[in-house]
């Protein structure tokens, strides 16, 4: 296959994108796994200005990542907190291999190698190991490099209409 001679508008990587592939967008979801459902504890927390959570809260209920609850605190009004659905979960796998990139290849705030290791840990609450996001194919066989698997069109793959010229 020659992968240029495919149109990549219905990549379902650039769809996914779409959908959580700004800075603010991937950290707000950070706090919803780890719990944080409140615009307030979000934006505190994440230290992002009310503008752009209310619009990244706003794309991620309309694309069903995240839902809206009410919830209300005695003596106030009724307020929303967001939770992950199901389709939210499903970005877990996702976050755990960001993490772990971050761990092994990210870089302190000045620029310079972390060499203190990773701020946090991920464990199985069960048993206590670290929890690694893994690549295999549907019979359970790990893959360790992109070279284990080959990418071929489905009868959903367009042709691009011009060839990409190098």
């Amino acid at each position: 296959m020659d992968w240029l001679e495919f149109d990549t508008a219905e990549c379902s990587i650039q769809k996914t994108m779409d959908v959580i592939g700004e800075k603010w967008t991937v950290l707000i979801l950070r706090e919803a796994f780890n719990g944080v459902r409140r615009f307030d504890q979000i934006r505190d927390h994440v230290g992002v200005s009310d503008p752009v959570l209310s619009d990244r809260l706003r794309k991620l209920v309309a694309a069903g990542v995240l839902e809206v609850a009410p919830y209300r605190e005695p003596g106030r009004r009724v307020r929303k907190e967001y939770r992950l659905t199901d389709k939210g979960l499903d970005l877990y796998p996702v976050m755990i291999s960001l993490l772990r990139w971050g761990d092994k290849h990210g870089t302190g705030r000045d620029g310079a190698a972390d060499t203190d290791g990773p701020p946090l840990e991920v464990v199985h609450r069960d048993c206590g190991e670290p929890v690694k996001a893994v690549v295999e194919c549907a019979a359970g066989h790990p893959l360790s490099s992109p070279k284990e698997a080959r990418t071929a069109p489905t009868s959903a793959a367009t042709r691009r209409s011009v060839p990409v010229r190098g």
